[in-house]
C-alpha cells in the first residue's frame, strides 16, 4: 500500500497508476481516492489519487489541522516524494480550492488546474447540506440498506444505476457489527465549523491565480455548492476555460458522464 510521511509525521495514503504527464486528484471534504476510480481509466498518463489526512486509509490528525493549507502543504510534499517537480491538479470540491490556493502560493508546480463542481464563492445551501451530515454515521445498519435510501438523499441526481449507490456506500462507509461507520475521522466536523465561524474569505484572488494554466471546469447542472450565476462569472474571467455542465448531476459530477469525459479529454490535450 503506498504512502508516505508529511513533515508533521503523518502517514497518508495514496494511489498512483500509469505514466507520463501527471494528474494529481484530490477529492471532496469527507471523501477519498476512491473518487477517481470511475474516472481514472478514461485519464490518460499518470494518475495520483490521494487520502486526505483524516480520510480514507490515512492516518487521522488533530482536528485543527484539517484545513486547506494544510492539505495543500501535504498534496505538494506528496509530488516531492514522488520527485514530481510539477503535475496537473484534477480538484474535486475542496481539492479545487487546495488546486486554487496551490496556484496562488505554488504555482510553479502546476501544469494545469480541472476544477469539478467548484468556484471562488461556495452557496450558502450547499454549505447548510454539508453540515447537516458531516462527521455522523448514517442511520443504516447496512452497506444494502444505505445503498437502497441513496438516491433520494442526493440532491439533484437523476437516472443514476442503483449499482453506482451500491459502490459509493461501499466506498464511503464500513459496515461492522454496531451498524455503518463513516471512514474519515469524525473530528473533520469540528474544523469545517469552527472554519464556518469565521468570516468568508474573498478566493476570487486564488481563481484569479490560475491565468496562464490550461483551466477546465465542470459542473453538476442541479448543483447547490457552485451556483450558476459563480460558474457565469468564472467564465466571464476566463473565457478560455473549458467549462461544461452535467445534466441529472448536483453536488458532485461523478466525472465519467459523457460531457465531463469531453471536457477532461479536451484539457488533457493542453497539458
Amino acid at each position: 500500500m503506498p504512502d508516505f510521511t508529511t513533515s508533521d509525521g503523518l502517514r497518508l495514503h495514496y494511489e498512483d497508476r500509469g505514466e507520463g504527464t501527471a494528474i494529481l486528484c484530490l477529492s471532496g471534504l469527507t471523501r477519498n481516492s476512491t473518487d477517481f476510480d470511475y474516472v481514472a481509466p478514461h485519464l490518460s498518463g499518470r494518475v495520483i489519487a490521494l487520502d486526505y489526512r483524516g480520510r480514507g486509509k490515512s492516518d487521522w490528525a488533530e482536528s485543527d489541522s484539517y484545513s486547506v493549507p494544510v492539505e495543500a502543504r501535504d498534496a505538494l510534499e506528496l509530488l516531492d516524494h514522488l520527485e514530481l517537480p510539477r503535475a496537473a491538479i484534477l480538484g474535486t470540491s475542496r481539492g479545487g480550492l487546495i488546486a486554487m490556493l496551490i496556484a496562488a502560493t505554488a504555482k510553479d508546480r502546476l501544469t494545469g488546474v480541472c476544477l469539478n463542481d467548484i468556484g471562488p464563492e461556495i452557496a450558502p445551501e450547499g454549505i447548510a447540506a454539508i453540515m447537516d451530515y458531516i462527521g455522523r454515521a448514517p442511520e443504516q445498519a447496512t452497506l444494502a440498506e444505505a445503498a437502497a435510501i441513496r438516491s433520494g438523499l442526493m440532491a439533484g441526481f437523476e437516472e443514476v444505476p442503483q449499482s453506482r449507490w451500491i459502490d459509493e456506500v461501499a466506498k464511503h462507509y464500513v459496515e461492522g457489527e454496531n451498524g455503518l461507520t463513516i471512514n474519515y475521522d469524525p473530528g473533520l466536523a469540528d474544523a469545517v465549523r469552527a472554519g464556518g465561524a469565521e468570516p468568508a474569505p474573498d478566493m476570487w484572488p486564488l481563481f484569479d491565480a490560475l491565468e496562464g494554466l490550461p483551466l477546465a471546469a465542470i459542473r453538476g447542472r442541479n448543483s447547490n455548492l457552485l451556483s450558476p450565476e459563480t460558474f457565469a462569472e468564472m467564465q466571464r474571467r476566463r473565457p478560455d476555460m473549458i467549462a461544461v455542465e452535467v445534466p441529472g448531476r448536483g453536488h458532485v459530477p461523478f466525472l465519467d458522464e459523457p460531457e465531463a469525459l469531453d471536457a477532461l479529454a479536451r484539457w488533457q490535450a493542453l497539458l
